[in-house]
């Protein structure tokens, strides 16, 4: 069991990660190089590694009953939409708290999902996951405090929110956002167990069921994404911007960033199949997601982007590093009662 875990962990540490040769794409807009991400990430990265490690793919494709394949593109495309939505409420309530209201949906809900997919464990269990869970929300509100009070020591605005209009109706997309981005756990465990049966009868590893499962998520996930990026290119008239003396190094950066997110879902999928049914969608996708902010959060303040904040800002901040680390020991804790 401890194997999925650390797992899980190395899931949430490469899916911390994987933004941050974003830093030196140059001459692109920000739909300029996520849309490129995203299509590298959702289309091209999953075929070239599913098809090349996985014997007969095609055959496991066809092979998926209908029910289960349809239920998990419907959720795949509600995680699609869901990520675009977190994108909208950045723009009304800033990026602080629209990220730790949607990663806090995210954490809380989609832990919650498996049980409703499979069944409850053993009452001691359930509520052990409940408490870390509770510990680790109680880090991402703080997080997303501390965000806010960088924001107005850095910039003197009264709050992120002003910028861009509704507090409250920032606040409701990113939630729906969050509740719309947990399809990405319901496909997983609702898929997993016929997905794995189907790799491991072609003669393959069962290892490798964990990649046909992101597939199908991220080829489902990626369809609404490149709806959203081409509306987006053509109303801000961004295509053009894609015609730059950089764009080797741009396809370079974006690249590596799609090997690593597509790779850390497969690495998170692999956990929560360690983990086992009944506890490996919920605790191996808290640790997952939990892992990944603290590794974001800390990346953050490697690279310098809490230096100018007061210190009030970084104990809230410290505050909740500290939670989510206890809240993800409870939940780990969780998996050997």
């Amino acid at each position: 069991m401890i194997t999925g875990v650390l797992f899980a962990i190395l899931a949430g540490l490469m899916l911390g990660l994987y933004a941050l040769p974003e830093k030196f794409t140059k001459d692109y807009e920000f739909e300029n190089t996520w849309s490129m991400f995203f299509f590298i990430n959702t289309f091209i990265v999953p075929n070239i590694i599913a098809f090349t490690l996985i014997d007969g793919f095609g055959d496991i494709l066809a092979s998926i009953p209908n029910n289960i394949l349809i239920a998990m593109v419907v959720s795949s495309v509600a995680w699609g939409i869901g990520a675009m939505m977190w994108g909208k409420a950045i723009n009304y309530i800033g990026l602080s708290l629209g990220f730790s209201i949607f990663i806090g949906t995210i954490i809380l809900v989609g832990s919650l999902i498996p049980f409703f997919v499979n069944e409850l464990p053993e009452n001691n269990v359930f509520f052990t996951i409940l408490t870390g869970l509770a510990v680790v929300l109680v880090g991402v509100m703080a997080n997303g405090k501390a965000g806010i009070i960088r924001q107005k020591d850095e910039e003197g605005k009264a709050s992120e929110g002003e910028k861009g209009g509704s507090v409250i109706t920032g606040i409701m997309i990113a939630i729906v956002g969050g509740l719309l981005a947990t399809g990405f756990s319901f496909a997983n465990t609702y898929g997993a167990e016929v997905i794995n049966d189907a790799v491991v009868a072609k003669g393959n590893a069962s290892w490798k069921s964990a990649i046909a499962v992101m597939y199908v998520i991220y080829m489902a996930g990626g369809v609404a994404i490149a709806l959203y990026f081409a509306q987006q290119l053509s109303a801000k008239k961004l295509w053009a911007k894609f015609k730059t003396p950089h764009l080797g190094n741009n396809v370079l950066m974006t690249t590596i960033m799609g090997v690593f997110n597509f790779v850390a879902s497969v690495t998170f999928a692999y956990a929560a199949f360690l983990l086992g049914k009944e506890l490996g969608g919920s605790v191996g996708y808290a640790i997952f997601n939990t892992a990944c902010v603290v590794t974001a959060i800390v990346s953050g303040l490697i690279t310098k982007e809490w230096v100018k904040a007061s210190s009030k800002a970084k104990n809230s901040l410290y505050l909740g590093l500290s939670c989510m680390v206890i809240g993800i020991i409870i939940i780990a804790y969780s998996n050997t009662l």
